[in-house]
């Protein structure tokens, strides 16, 4: 056995006797020419490094199949990254978590141990309470329905939260709780402005508590990672910066500080408005989607998106005031929403029309015409080989005044609600009438197929063809 940073190289002649030892090992099956199993790699690592030092410590290792192929062949791996969760030498299940650091260790915690641990001393709530997540906490004089409840929730929640629970005498005393659910913040994420503890008040309710936990774990501004990004609700102002609560804590909350300080101030006037901190360099992807490209300086850089889904950008350097102005702005809709967009075509005259983000109401919700819109990549094959196709139907509808045939990249543009692009092309028909709810197209890919569909379907018909596709013939005079 070999070891890469902290994740234990696996072969075919000490796989199982290495494996054996672990309660829960997490073991990926890789090639080293797979670009998906490179991107895992850092990733991966990083997970390894943290999961070392958890209570219970969680091992990560790998097997390289191009080598190792007698055990990758015995656990049926025919793809790469394949990854397996083994219980004492045993395999257990499949991983079908998430692929980034966070995540992987969020859902390998999960794996080991009870769901909710036993704090059996002040001790042992102390090196629980010594941790970077959040801490749920059950204390408890007896065996009750809410220990019942506790556990339960437990049970459901332990890949995403932290939980532990006492019924020990000298722990409820250190701490003064008694029969109550409690949420401590992490010390990284404590500040005056918010409390660092907070007691569920409640009946014994799974309903109840699961909403307590989910409603106040974020608090006033949330350290948003990837494992957590979607449980940030809308509207939500984000600061991105060079977040690091391994290296750099102090540094962290200075700017998180300020944020939490007008935050607060917003929020106690009534404001109803979220906050985040994100590592900019973790998110550049999405600071992308806003136009931001170059992050320069140690100052935050601030976005926002409200409840429809528009993007706001802050264009002006962070100071508390001008982050004041621009979230009160925001929340009063006064900004020009952010729209990644390229520039109108000067010459749309082509049987199939051009839409970008600028135009896309012009064109396709025109309530005039019915539309049939392609959102292709401008890189894939697939879209391609439809192009021609694409094109010769536009064509041959040219002189159907009811309809228009449509492409827009949808790697230059943004696509706006209801559309959903997750793989290309994709096609949807919207129907002038009906501009909010566009029909997804699944049918087949040849002329004659849109054909069909489009006569079948079109609001007025089609001039030049039958309803089941088939070309009318003129009218002799």
């Amino acid at each position: 056995m070999t070891w890469a940073s902290d994740v234990i190289e696996l072969k075919d002649s000490n796989f199982q006797s290495k494996v054996d030892p672990h309660d829960v090992i997490l073991v990926e099956f890789y090639a080293p020419w797979c670009g998906h199993c490179k991107k895992l790699a850092p990733e991966y690592e990083k997970a390894a490094t943290t999961l070392k030092k958890n209570d219970p410590p969680v091992s990560l290792a790998k097997v390289d199949c191009t080598a190792e192929k007698a055990t990758c062949e015995k656990y049926g791996v025919t793809g790469y990254p394949t990854l397996k969760i083994f219980r004492s030498g045993e395999f257990s299940k499949e991983y079908d978590g998430p692929r980034e650091a966070d995540g992987i260790v969020k859902y390998m915690k999960s794996q080991a141990g009870p769901s909710s641990k036993t704090l059996s001393s002040v001790a042992d709530a102390e090196k629980f309470l010594n941790n970077m997540d959040h801490s749920i906490i059950g204390f408890f004089t007896t065996e009750n329905e809410l220990s019942k409840v506790f556990q339960k929730v437990a049970d459901t929640l332990s890949s995403e939260f932290r939980f532990a629970h006492t019924f020990e005498k000298e722990v409820l005393e250190k701490y003064d709780y008694k029969d109550s659910v409690v949420l401590f913040q992490p010390k990284r994420l404590q500040s005056k402005f918010e409390d660092a503890v907070m007691k569920y008040k409640g009946d014994a309710s799974l309903y109840e508590i699961k909403n307590f936990i989910k409603g106040n774990v974020l608090g006033l501004c949330g350290h948003r990672v990837q494992s957590n990004a979607e449980e940030f609700k809308k509207p939500l102002v984000v600061a991105y910066y060079q977040v690091d609560y391994v290296k750099n804590t102090k540094g962290s909350n200075y700017w998180r500080n300020r944020v939490m300080k007008v935050g607060k101030k917003l929020k106690d006037g009534g404001m109803d408005v979220n906050f985040a901190i994100c590592n900019n360099d973790e998110f550049s992807y999405e600071l992308s989607e806003f136009g931001i490209n170059d992050v320069t300086g140690n100052k935050p850089v601030v976005t926002a998106r409200d409840s429809k889904d528009r993007k706001f950008v802050m264009k002006a350097e962070f100071s508390m005031d001008n982050f004041e102005e621009f979230v009160t702005d925001f929340m009063a809709d006064k900004l020009e929403p952010y729209l990644k967009s390229e520039e109108v075509p000067e010459d749309n005259s082509e049987a199939v029309k051009v839409v970008v983000a600028k135009n896309f109401d012009e064109i396709v919700n025109n309530k005039e015409k019915d539309v049939l819109i392609e959102f292709y990549a401008p890189w894939c094959g697939h879209c391609k080989s439809l192009e021609p196709k694409y094109k010769e139907l536009a064509e041959k509808l040219a002189d159907e005044p009811g309809i228009t045939i449509a492409k827009m990249d949808a790697t230059a543009n943004d696509v706006p609600k209801p559309y959903e692009v997750t793989g290309f092309p994709t096609l949807y028909f919207s129907p002038k009438n009906s501009k909010e709810f566009p029909q997804r197209y699944n049918g087949g890919r040849e002329v004659d197929d849109f054909i069909k569909y489009l006569a079948k379907h079109a609001t007025d018909g089609l001039n030049g063809f039958s309803s089941d596709g088939k070309k009318k013939k003129k009218t002799e005079l």
